[in-house]
């Protein structure tokens, strides 16, 4: 039986850094909340989009016009595993959510509304506002903070107020995601006889290690600042998965240093997402930030051989390909639609490392192949 809750008495505001306001009709829970406003072309898999924390510090606006149709699976599920299923965390990680419109849910796995799933974790919801002329904005202006307030219809904050609330509150490059995100102790998933791969933990997405469990691999879960060991408990460290995660990858000094150690360089390395950015950093390349980053699950990636894959993304920023000049890597993927580097590999052949999410959850599962490329190393190695 579903559980739905509705309210339509209140009232949702956005204030743009910029100036640029729009209002409507609030939902989930009533706070106020200051983000950096991005937005997600996917169609589907709202569960697991405000579920993942490479989303954390951000207000994510939807470009699909209607959400909420198929409610919300329990996120108290756990697979054999014992992760999270039908979501990607165990908490909505976005700092506010914004649609076009939302709906009463008919699924048979939907255990409660949309509405009332963002109320029970403390995140606002904004409906009714013209998202077109929001991402149109966005995409002419680039991210930009903003602060989404959702309270009685009645009670509409001036734009003094909600302006006040933006200066008072940090800039997003500022916040210290990774003490909010990913693991915080170290942890052992799958079988004690299983190959054995390190995962830097800097916001993982409960998908990625389960497409690691599900070909037969053995994750010790790190922290993100955590020493890579060579052994654990006795069984040898036979791979490395850098994670992905949110924030400025500039911010992580201490991943970037970890990885470049000779020992962990040695070890054969898949990147996802902020882990492309963190190993090309590891090795002397630099990053830059994106003007409105690559979220959704239809971004086409070319690869060096020909191929073009559709992948799930969600990242803001990327490693300038000019920089890794010297560093050992070289390009191996890009976006056709604005030239930026989408992956990277080394002449060694240990190291592969994709801007998209492989293991498709939300989206396409086409570039799920780095996973057993990936898988083949390690037992070579184990």
């Amino acid at each position: 039986m579903s559980r739905t809750s509705g309210n339509d008495a209140l009232g949702g505001s956005l204030l743009l850094e910029d100036g640029t306001r729009f209002d409507g009709i609030g939902f989930g829970h009533a706070t106020r909340r200051v983000g950096e406003v991005v937005f997600t072309t996917g169609m589907v898999g709202y569960p697991e989009s405000l579920t993942d924390p490479s989303f954390r510090g951000q207000i994510l606006a939807f470009t699909y016009p209607l959400l909420g149709n198929y409610g919300v699976p329990d996120p108290r599920t756990r697979d054999p595993y014992g992760l999270p299923r039908g979501v990607e965390s165990d908490h909505v990680q976005v700092r506010g959510m914004i649609a076009r419109g939302s709906t009463t849910p008919h699924h048979w796995r939907s255990e409660e509304s949309l509405d009332s799933w963002l109320d029970s974790e403390g995140v606002p919801g904004i409906r009714g506002i013209d998202t077109r002329r929001l991402t149109e904005h966005l995409r002419e202006r680039g991210v930009i903070r903003g602060v989404i307030d959702v309270g009685p219809l009645g009670r509409r904050p001036n734009d003094d107020e909600l302006g006040r609330a933006l200066r008072d509150a940090p800039g997003y490059a500022d916040e210290d995601y990774m003490a909010e995100v990913g693991a915080k102790e170290t942890s052992l998933l799958g079988s004690r006889t299983a190959p054995l791969v390190a995962a830097l933990d800097c916001g993982v997405k409960a998908s990625i290690l389960r497409a690691l469990l599900d070909r037969g691999l053995a994750v010790l879960r790190l922290p993100y600042n955590a020493e890579i060991p060579e052994k654990f408990e006795g069984r040898r460290v036979a791979g490395l998965l850098v994670s992905n995660g949110p924030g400025d990858p500039a911010q992580l000094d201490a991943s970037v240093a970890e990885l470049a150690r000779p020992s962990v360089r040695a070890l054969p390395t898949l990147g996802i997402c902020l882990g492309v950015q963190l190993l090309a950093m590891s090795r002397g390349a630099t990053t830059f930030k994106l003007k409105f980053g690559h979220r959704g699950q239809n971004k086409t990636v070319t690869f060096s051989d020909g191929r073009a894959l559709i992948v799930s993304e969600n990242h803001g920023y990327a490693v300038d390909p000019k920089t890794l000049v010297g560093t050992g890597l070289e390009p191996w993927a890009f976006n056709p639609d604005d030239g930026t580097l989408e992956g990277i590999r080394d002449s060694t052949g240990r190291l592969v490392a994709l801007q998209g999410h492989p293991e498709g959850h939300p989206g396409p599962q086409e570039a799920g192949f780095v996973f057993d490329v990936f898988a083949a190393k390690v037992r070579r190695r184990s």
